[in-house]
């Protein structure tokens, strides 16, 4: 395909009320090309916000999107795709292995890949360069870790006002927003949202805020107003489900036949007796010796948790260490003890917070689980250090809808579960459920059956869909390789 000679700029001047002076659209020809080199002509478009709409007259911000013109002879209404994190480009996800369901979805209406504020080609905030290490000498503990990242959230925040960012700027009621100040710039009545993960608190935030521009919505692994903060009884669900899938068939029910006993038994014994580790130090690449804790191991199989892809060695690595081989987890246990925050990421997550509500369910199902509240680990450290930033509990309050609303979940999903979805379709009168057996977090919810594509593009047709149900292949664990 011929590159464009020329680039031309369609410049839409604003009228509307409560829209920034400088929020001008610009768009220009643009060759997208996805990860395996295809190329198709679309469009690079950007508008101006205000960072912090409490301030109109301070820092502007750029916002940029990949528009892909619809195939339709009719278009309907744009559909605006809103990735997780939060922290993720819609734009370089459209590039990935989504790209052929963005092209599927031009059916329906033009899909913009939208790059939120803070992240992929938008402007937002510069990295911040600062690290926290908890100290490798000796278990980690939730008081110990507290000590030492608490400490370097202050400094983060520290570090963006010095630079004249307002940290308090990058949450989910901006970034609603900021949607909403895109679908004027194209000068559209309505617009629909499509979201995964975090996209998903997003685009519900946006219907609360702007009911009456949504067309339709589309929200794969939900993320509710108050979901920020995960449940460990969630964790514990899916523990249990693996264990009983590794019942199913004989040959993982011979090897494994009590994973969840053996997960307890191992937990109870590092607790007793930490045991040590060579680990890469990221800060300096050097090789160190490494404490590890019962707390550090809940952390690192809860991180796993996400997908099946993810934690289908999981049962393996478990007898292997109870057996005192601790080799698979070595190349990535030091992250259970280091990192580096991420101002938008950081920011957005603590302004949603957790209602009291929440807060006291999580503290006792903590003590009820196996993984304990692990899966929230740092955030509710930084959440403590920063909880200035909290939008507080009317953020978090169900909005009553009556825009149609499609969620899709996966029952292999250890970040957002089924449960999400039920307790957000509550409060939708015309909301529709998809569940999948079988598939976990991020692409399966897509990509894992045909069937998905064709319901998304039935239900965006208004088709009735009902609550339909996908059942996936059964998932194979890793087995001992003799």
């Amino acid at each position: 395909m011929k590159k464009y000679v020329i680039s031309y700029f369609l410049v839409i001047i604003i009228s509307n009320a409560g829209v920034s002076q400088e929020s001008t659209l610009k768009i220009e020809p643009y060759i997208f090309e996805n990860s395996k080199g295809e190329q198709i002509d679309a469009e690079l478009g950007n508008f101006k916000v205000p960072e912090n709409r409490s301030s109109p007259e301070g820092k502007q911000l750029t916002l940029k999107f990949v528009r892909f013109k619809s195939t339709s002879p009719n278009p309907g209404s744009p559909i605006i795709y809103l990735a997780g994190g939060p922290g993720g480009s819609g734009i370089n996800t459209a590039r990935g292995p989504r790209f052929d369901l963005f092209m599927r979805m031009r059916e329906i209406g033009d899909v913009i890949a939208f790059d939120q504020r803070g992240t992929g080609m938008s402007d937002g905030l510069p990295d911040y360069p600062g690290y926290y290490l908890v100290d490798l000498s000796k278990p980690m503990t939730p008081e110990n870790a507290s000590e030492a990242i608490a400490s370097e959230v202050i400094k983060m925040e520290d570090f963006y006002q010095e630079l004249g960012h307002d940290l308090s700027a990058y949450n989910t009621n901006e970034s609603a927003d900021d949607i909403n100040d895109l679908r004027k710039v194209l000068g559209e009545d309505k617009v629909s949202l499509w979201g995964i993960s975090y996209g998903t608190h997003l685009a519900l935030t946006t219907l609360k805020r702007h009911e009456q521009h949504i067309n339709r919505c589309i929200l794969a692994g939900v993320e509710g107003y108050d979901h920020t903060v995960k449940l460990p009884s969630d964790q514990q669900d899916l523990l249990e489900r693996i264990d009983s899938l590794l019942k199913i068939r004989p040959e993982t029910q011979e090897i494994y036949p009590d994973f969840l006993g053996d997960l307890e038994n191992l937990l109870s014994k590092v607790g007793r007796a930490p045991v040590t580790i060579n680990v890469r130090n990221p800060l300096n690449h050097e090789e160190v010796l490494m404490v590890l804790g019962k707390f550090d191991l809940q952390i690192l199989f809860s991180w796993s948790l996400g997908a099946p892809e993810n934690f289908k060695d999981l049962p393996l690595l478990v007898k292997k260490m109870l057996k005192g081989d601790f080799s698979g987890i070595t190349e990535y246990a030091i992250y259970t003890r280091a990192g580096q925050f991420n101002g938008m990421s950081t920011a957005m997550d603590i302004a949603s917070g957790i209602s009291d509500e929440r807060l006291e369910r999580i503290t006792t199902e903590s003590r009820q689980t196996l993984l304990g509240d692990a899966i929230n680990f740092p955030y509710l450290i930084e959440y403590n250090a920063l909880k200035h930033f909290d939008l507080g509990a009317e953020f978090r309050t169900p909005f009553e809808s009556e825009v149609p609303v499609m969620c899709i979940s996966g029952t292999l999903d250890g970040r957002t579960s089924v449960r999400n979805a039920k307790i957000t379709l509550k409060s939708l009168a015309n909301g529709h459920h998809l569940i999948i057996d079988g598939a976990g977090h991020s692409d399966p919810l897509f990509l894992s059956s045909p069937k998905i594509t064709e319901y998304m593009i039935d239900f965006m047709k208004g088709e009735d869909i009902g609550n339909p149900r996908i059942s996936l292949p059964l998932m194979e664990f890793d087995l001992p390789a003799n």
